[in-house]
């Protein structure tokens, strides 16, 4: 996994302000997969609904404020139509990002669109810390965001569907949600536990419907990256940090026990050796969390943080990020990484990000394959029709033989023929299927063998095709 998180909660960094044309927000959009690509990533993980609003013609809730300033306002096209769209012509792959809960920035409900379900029910929402939010205790809510979610997944070609780290907003009393403890708590000992169970069932109930729904996309989440420190839970980590089963209600680590998530990526947000949270005792902890079960363990990394003036002195060194790249290695259970956010990726402040690109993303990579879809139906083998010199490389004609067309071709190229595809030593690039692809390698010439497999979106590969050697 390689991928980067493209925030619209208060316009963070797509749409970069409410009120741009449809073009403008397009091109916007473009450039931030022309991002993507320049860092030779493979997915992007967008915010769709950020605050209990939706960036496409939705049901159930209204337009999203981040696009045109007003809520319920059309912005004149379908904005998740279009990235969806886009996003795979690139042959990268699109990661629906959802806020489960956050109903907005602010706490004056009358402030919500007229249509919004908070104003039509006002018992689903609370106010906490200057925001809104929906009640998780109650069912009707719960089955409520499960479904505005769902109809992005069941109405979009979507690659997976992705919550952040927002769920209870905090342990204090001052989320006041006593009242439905009483109506729906009991047979539990406290409050802290059934937050949990409602949280627990959201988790739950998400992964059954998006199996049933779309069984070949992602589900998965980023939650903060402490679950509970070691002095409070011994099977917890060596840290001393906010934990996300007390505060958040978030029992992070049970849900990948329970195998519930396709993949989890927990916000390891700290240089190596930081007290009180080590980047290089966090990655051991999750990877023996994620040891032995099918979830997969992705990595959040602060590209936010790197060559930040106001951070410390390890974040202004240019090869912390590499360096947590490079301990990840020692660990085989980390399946990839996901950066925060667009913006710092592009920025590139003290060039950590091309430092890292440039120690750990010299070859292409494809994403990886669930392991519950590992053993499905394996794309055609492909047939490499042609490859011949051209004007600027050498010109690879590829053809897909089963009845649906490839999500990618994965191209090989090698000085000799090859016995081996399963890594990236002689991958060259990775591009975007159709029935018939022509692709130019500017660093191709006669003598080179080539071959290319068929990749599909469940990231499956077929066999490798038929060998085409240069020769004029």
């Amino acid at each position: 996994m390689r991928g980067m998180w493209i925030a619209s909660v208060v316009n963070i960094n797509w749409p970069s302000k409410p009120g741009l044309t449809a073009d403008e927000q397009k091109a916007e959009y473009l450039a931030w997969l022309d991002v993507a690509q320049s860092r030779r990533l493979n997915s992007v993980f967008v915010q769709i609904r950020p605050t209990a609003d939706a960036f496409w013609p939705s049901p159930f809730e209204p337009w999203s404020q981040w696009l045109t300033g007003t809520q319920g306002q059309d912005p004149g096209y379908d904005p998740l139509g279009f990235a969806v769209a886009e996003t795979h012509k690139r042959g990268l792959a699109f990661h629906a990002w959802f806020n489960p809960y956050r109903v907005s920035m602010q706490s004056d409900p009358a402030k919500l669109h007229p249509d919004h379900p908070g104003r039509k029910h006002p018992d689903w929402i609370l106010p906490f810390g200057g925001k809104l939010y929906y009640n998780p205790g109650i069912p009707e809510v719960r089955k409520f965001c499960q479904d505005a979610m769902m109809d992005a997944v069941t109405r979009y070609d979507i690659d997976g569907l992705h919550f952040d780290d927002y769920f209870y907003p905090t342990n204090t009393t001052a989320f006041d949600d006593a009242a439905t403890f009483a109506q729906y708590g009991a047979g539990f000992p406290d409050l802290a536990t059934w937050r949990r169970h409602n949280v627990d069932l959201m988790v739950s109930e998400m992964q059954q419907r998006v199996k049933e729904a779309k069984p070949e996309i992602a589900w998965g989440i980023s939650p903060s990256g402490i679950w509970r420190n070691k002095a409070t839970d011994p099977l917890g980590s060596d840290t001393n940090g906010g934990q996300s089963y007390d505060n958040l209600h978030a029992d992070t680590r049970g849900w990948v026990k329970k195998g519930w998530l396709d993949y989890i990526a927990p916000q390891l947000y700290w240089y190596i050796g930081q007290p009180p949270a080590d980047y290089s005792k966090l990655v051991p902890w999750w990877s023996d969390v994620a040891a032995g079960t099918d979830v997969q363990l992705w990595i959040g990394q602060a590209a936010y943080k790197a060559g930040d003036p106001a951070q410390v002195a390890q974040w202004q060194n240019p090869k912390e990020l590499s360096n947590h790249l490079t301990l990840n290695k020692n660990h085989p259970q980390v399946g990839g990484d996901i950066w925060y956010n667009a913006n710092d990726v592009r920025v590139d402040r003290i060039t950590s990000v091309t430092t890292a690109v440039n120690d750990h993303y010299v070859r292409p990579a494809l994403s990886p394959v669930l392991p519950r879809l590992a053993n499905g139906t394996k794309p055609h083998r492909p047939v490499l029709a042609v490859a011949r010199t051209r004007p600027g490389g050498v010109e690879v004609k590829m053809v897909a033989t089963g009845r649906d067309e490839p999500f990618q071709f994965a191209v090989f190229r090698s000085a000799e023929r090859l016995s081996s595809f399963d890594d990236a030593t002689n991958l060259v690039a990775v591009v975007p299927g159709d029935r018939i692809v022509n692709w130019l390698d500017p660093d191709g010439k006669r003598g080179d063998y080539y071959y290319v497999i068929a990749v599909d979106r469940a990231n499956r590969t077929s066999n490798p095709s038929n060998p085409f050697k240069v020769v004029f």
